[in-house]
């Protein structure tokens, strides 16, 4: 089944989740690429949180993180993850599920460089999830990594990114009378085909 009734046009379900993001940057007025992304701990409870999607290429969906940080160690734990994007302007919104590969190479290093020297620095200062006496503790870390990195400060070792490889993508945009449109991608695995349905509202 192909999904081809605007604005669902197109078998490829990336090339569409870039059409509607590129259309969310011109209405939206903060962070069109916020995502509600959601993990679960050992004990399967859940936690969501929000983060910035930072690329969609080909075949998956990569945002980038402190790999110290509650999220990354839960994603490490169950090698799956999920998220919602969600644009009240337009009325529509992306859920992915699926499975993470960290990383951590040349494309996470020119990421980290593209980013202000303030956010590098930030990322070097920040024990993520960890507890903090104080903000004066935490500028008092800046001000440490500061000294020490300058202002050219590599990537720290704990730091890079995630893609996220989907099994599933589920798209929705709102009707009249709450009569819903709703498309969702499936596949097996990472290395088969796309099966397309359309769902009820």
């Amino acid at each position: 089944m192909s999904a081809r009734n605007a604005p669902f046009s197109g078998d490829d379900p990336f090339v569409l989740a870039r059409s509607w993001l590129d259309e969310a940057v011109a209405t939206e007025p903060n962070d069109p690429n916020a995502i509600a992304l959601s993990t679960v701990d050992a004990d399967g409870l859940p936690n969501v949180r929000m983060v910035l999607l930072k690329e969609i290429e080909d075949d998956a969906f990569v945002f980038y993180t402190n790999y110290e940080s509650r999220k990354a160690q839960e994603i490490a734990f169950a090698g799956k993850a999920a998220f919602v994007l969600h644009w009240k302007s337009l009325r529509r919104q992306i859920r992915v599920r699926g499975v993470t590969e960290r990383e951590e190479g040349p494309q996470a290093d020119a990421y980290f460089a593209s980013r202000s020297l303030k956010s590098r620095l930030g990322a070097w200062a920040s024990r993520q999830s960890q507890p903090l006496s104080s903000r004066g503790a935490l500028m008092a870390e800046v001000a440490a990594v500061t000294a020490q990195h300058g202002t050219h400060p590599p990537r720290p070792p704990f730091w890079g990114g995630y893609r996220l490889r989907p099994l599933e993508i589920e798209f929705w945009a709102d009707g009249a009378f709450r009569l819903h449109d709703r498309f969702r991608w499936q596949r097996e695995n990472i290395e088969t085909d796309w099966s397309i349905e359309r769902l009820y509202p």
